[in-house]
């Protein structure tokens, strides 16, 4: 018999996903010991029905799915659990939820708009931004990561890239909290959810839209007049495809590099003799412990993919219209893969994990930017702030349900006050 004491919640519940990533990633051990393919149920809140998926926790799985588009297809919902209508899921999801030819087109547009010496650009960008947002909180001695640190930095990156004035940064954020807040009240409001969620939507596109009429008339060197003065060999984004495409540039690209940066600051405190071979060995070990961070923390917590047509996965029998979630993080802790799963190693190598997504054509477009945001983070404030700790435990998301990325919304630390890098 289960001792219902210790049983694991219901993956699909909001309890499950308000908890401490730690406690999540223990149920998720027991689940994938007991069942392949769990089936989990819930209310769409929008048709007022019950729908049903399973749960895709095993490594070996998420690969064979994310290898077979055609099988298993993200145009019916990658970002969403719930059922959606099309014109929702491409507002807000952009190309990660559409299929080829349209996902191959507008990947491929944004794709070959990033040139070698933009993406240099973009790099120079992360260092000077990195030693901005240190030197506004280095003299303070105590502060809330994620609101001086892990919030600001990748968003003025991916601002900065677009070409979005410093003037509007607060307007962005405010909008990306919205979208992936997961229904969190202290982002929602007390407003109508839906029309909050919508209207951070409108926000964002409407901001890129002027942006881009400016750049038609007036182009610069950012990322905006590019997708909007591409070669008509190679085509270009039409305008709502360029809003959709600024929400998930704003909010994926963000979102993960920032999520990131606040559960490596975590795992660092509760492991502080891997704190120690990493600051010992800065540049050897900066490439392997940015892997396991975000092997250990998977940002992002799962995509959906739907089943087009009866196959099998792993012995089991699926349907068409089946929804299959896949959750990177319990993947990524698969002991069949990757030996002491729940050992945070700075060092582990190979770390072949999903934590930009399975290989196949969604890919993450930016985990290269990710990767270097990350290392350069964490190196800056080790040097700058030796002494950098956390003074207390995360808070996470108080989410409605599973939120697309397993947020924190403040994490304390405290250091030795330090002067400016500039003044």
């Amino acid at each position: 018999m289960t001792d219902l004491a210790s049983a694991p919640l219901d993956v699909a519940s909001a309890e499950f996903w308000r908890r401490p990533l730690a406690e999540r990633m223990a149920d998720f051990a027991v689940i994938r010991e007991t069942e392949r393919f769990p089936v989990y149920e819930f209310d769409n809140m929008l048709s007022g029905t019950r729908e049903r998926f399973h749960a895709v926790i095993h490594f070996d799985d998420i690969i064979e799915i994310s290898k077979n588009p055609k099988l298993f297809c993200s145009g019916k919902g990658a970002t969403t659990i719930p059922d959606l209508p099309i014109e929702a899921l491409e507002y807000f999801g952009g190309f990660i939820n559409m299929d080829d030819p349209r996902h191959a087109r507008q990947r491929g547009i944004v794709a070959r708009s990033f040139t070698p010496r933009r993406l240099a650009q973009v790099i120079d960008s992360v260092e000077t931004i990195c030693e901005e947002v240190i030197d506004e909180m280095c003299e303070k001695g105590e502060v809330d990561l994620v609101e001086t640190i892990s919030a600001p930095f990748p968003l003025l990156v991916i601002c900065d890239m677009m070409g979005i004035p410093r003037s509007e940064f607060q307007t962005v954020l405010d909008a990306t909290n919205i979208i992936l807040g997961g229904g969190d009240p202290e982002f929602m409001g007390d407003g109508d959810p839906l029309m909050t969620l919508f209207g951070a939507g409108q926000t964002l596109t409407q901001l890129m839209a002027e942006l881009a009429e400016e750049r038609r008339k007036n182009p610069t060197d950012d990322l905006t007049s590019a997708l909007v003065h591409a070669d008509a060999e190679n085509d270009m984004l039409a305008p709502d495809e360029l809003g959709s495409f600024f929400i998930l540039l704003a909010v994926a690209g963000n979102d993960t590099t920032r999520t990131a940066t606040s559960l490596g600051m975590d795992l660092l405190a509760k492991n502080p003799e891997q704190r120690k071979i990493w600051t010992d060995d800065l540049e050897g070990v900066t490439p392997t412990a940015v892997e396991e961070i975000v092997r250990m923390a998977s940002p992002v917590t799962y995509m959906r993919r739907t089943v087009t047509e009866p196959t099998t996965v792993a012995g089991h029998d699926f349907v068409a219209d089946d929804k299959l979630v896949l959750f990177y993080g319990a993947a990524n802790r698969d002991p069949k893969v990757f030996p002491d799963p729940e050992t945070f190693d700075v060092r582990r190598n190979p770390n072949n994990h999903v934590g930009f997504g399975g290989p196949g054509p969604h890919f993450c477009l930016g985990a290269h930017l990710a990767r270097r945001e990350l290392a350069i983070m964490f190196t800056h404030l080790f040097t700058r702030l030796p002494d950098i700790e956390t003074a207390g435990e995360p808070t996470y998301l108080e989410a409605q349900g599973a939120p697309l990325v397993g947020g924190v919304k403040r994490l304390p630390v405290r250091f030795t006050p330090t002067k400016r890098a500039r003044p």
